[in-house]
C-alpha cells in the first residue's frame, strides 16, 4: 500500500487489520465520520481505537506488522484527539489515541475509572507558510509568532520579522494566518508552545485543543492547513512534522530557550525530550509538557504523543491483548519511528512504561 493510499484511509478515518502487511509512510491528516467501534468488532477485529491523527502514519505501521506477526486484528480511527478522548470516556473504544493529555475534568467524567497515559513516540509541529521570494527557511521567535496569530503583526516586512531574518527579501503584503477549524491535538501542542513563551497569548486565545482565534481562517485538519497555505501566497499556518516534509512544505527555524533558530529534525525533537524525562518524578502520570525545553539542539514545539486506556479492565482477553500488542510497541516498534518522521521514545523511558503497563489490570476473560 502506497504513501497516497494511506492518506485516502486517514481521511476516511481508518486505520485497521486491513492494512496487515503494508509499509505504513501515510500523512497526518484530518478523518471524516467512519464506521462505529461497534461495526468493527462485528468484522472481527479484536481491538478498537480512535483519536488523534497526529500519530497517524506510526500506529498504522504498528498495527500492520502486528498484525502480520501475531495475528491480532486492531481498527484504529483517525478521528482527532477530543473524539478518541470522547469515545474512550463513553467506553465505545477499548484505547484512545491523543497529542493532548487528558485533563482532570475529563479524566473526572469517564465512566470506566481511572485513566492511563502511556506516551508513544514524539513529533513536532512546524511553522510553515508561502513566500515564493523567501529562498530560504525564515527565523522566527515565539513571541513573534504569537503576535501574528494574535493579529498584532500583519505584514511580512513587519520591522520585528525583518529583524531575525537579514537579506530575506520580505514583501509588504498582508499575512493570512490559518489554524485549524477544529479541535485538535496539533492546535494544544502549538498553543501550548504559545502559552508558554507568550504573556499576551496566554492571558488571551491560551492553551486547547479548540480555540477562539482572534484572526484568520480555519482548515480541516492538517490537509485543510496545509492545503490553504500551498495554494495562497502570503498565508501562514502550523502543521505537524512529517505532513510537513511530505508534502515539501518550506518550514520556519523557531528561536528555542537557549536562544538558538532550531530546524525541526527527528534529532532537534529527542533533544527536547532527553531534559524531560530526566526531571520526570517517580510518581509521575506521564501527562508532561516538552514546549520550551532547555538545551541549545532542542527543538521547541516538540511533544509526545499519548495512548489511553482504562486502569480496570472489564474484560480479561482484551487487557490482555491490548498490553501485549503495547508492550510490542514500546520495544519492537519503536524502531519504526524514525522513518516516519517521529523521534523514538528514550529507551529509559521505555523502561518505565514497561513497568506502568504492569499496572493494568483485567476483569474476566471472555
Amino acid at each position: 500500500m502506497t504513501r497516497s493510499t494511506l492518506f485516502a484511509l486517514a481521511a476516511a478515518g481508518l486505520v485497521s487489520a486491513a492494512c496487515s502487511g503494508t509499509e505504513s509512510k501515510g500523512t497526518r491528516d484530518s478523518a471524516a465520520a467512519s464506521p462505529s467501534p461497534a461495526s468493527a468488532r462485528s468484522g472481527g477485529v479484536d481491538l478498537t481505537g480512535a483519536g488523534a491523527t497526529f500519530p497517524y502514519p506510526i500506529y498504522s505501521k504498528w498495527i500492520s506488522d502486528y498484525t502480520a506477526k501475531t495475528g491480532i486484528k486492531i481498527n484504529y480511527q483517525a478521528i482527532g484527539s477530543g473524539g478518541g478522548i470522547r469515545q474512550l470516556s463513553e467506553g465505545t473504544v477499548d484505547f484512545a489515541g491523543s497529542d493532548a493529555p487528558m485533563t482532570d475534568e475529563e479524566m473526572a467524567k469517564a465512566k470506566g475509572g481511572p485513566i492511563i497515559h502511556i506516551p508513544t513516540v514524539l513529533g513536532a509541529v512546524v511553522i510553515t507558510y508561502n513566500l515564493p521570494d523567501a529562498t530560504q527557511p525564515l527565523n522566527l521567535s515565539g513571541d513573534v509568532v504569537a503576535d501574528v496569530f494574535l493579529g498584532k503583526i500583519t505584514k511580512w516586512n513587519d520591522n520585528r520579522i525583518a529583524a531575525l531574518n537579514s537579506g530575506v527579501k520580505l514583501p509588504a503584503t498582508d499575512i493570512l494566518v490559518v489554524h485549524r477549524a477544529e479541535a485538535s491535538g496539533t492546535t494544544y501542542i502549538f498553543s501550548d508552545y504559545l502559552t508558554a513563551v507568550s504573556p499576551a497569548w496566554s492571558s488571551g486565545p491560551g492553551k486547547g485543543k479548540e480555540l477562539k482565534w482572534p484572526v484568520g481562517l480555519g482548515g480541516k485538519g492538517n490537509d485543510g492547513v496545509s492545503g490553504q497555505v500551498k495554494q495562497t501566497p502570503g498565508t501562514i499556518g502550523y502543521v505537524e512534522l512529517a505532513y510537513a516534509n511530505q508534502n515539501k512544505l518550506p518550514v520556519a527555524k523557531i528561536k528555542n530557550a537557549a536562544g538558538q533558530f532550531v530546524v525541526p529534525t527527528i534529532e532537534s525533537i529527542t533533544a527536547a525530550a532527553a531534559g524531560a524525562v530526566e526531571k520526570l518524578p517517580p510518581t509521575t502520570d506521564y501527562r508532561v509538557s516538552i514546549v520550551n525545553a532547555p538545551g541549545a539542539a532542542a527543538y521547541p514545539i516538540s511533544s509526545f504523543t499519548w495512548l489511553l486506556m482504562y486502569q480496570k479492565q472489564t474484560d480479561a482477553t482484551k487487557a490482555k491483548k491490548l498490553t501485549d500488542f503495547l508492550q510490542w510497541a514500546l520495544t519492537d516498534g519503536e524502531g519504526s519511528a524514525g522513518a516516519l518522521d517521529y523521534a523514538p521514545l528514550p529507551e529509559a523511558l521505555s523502561k518505565q512504561l514497561l513497568e506502568k503497563l504492569a499496572s493494568i489490570q483485567g476483569g474476566t476473560a471472555s
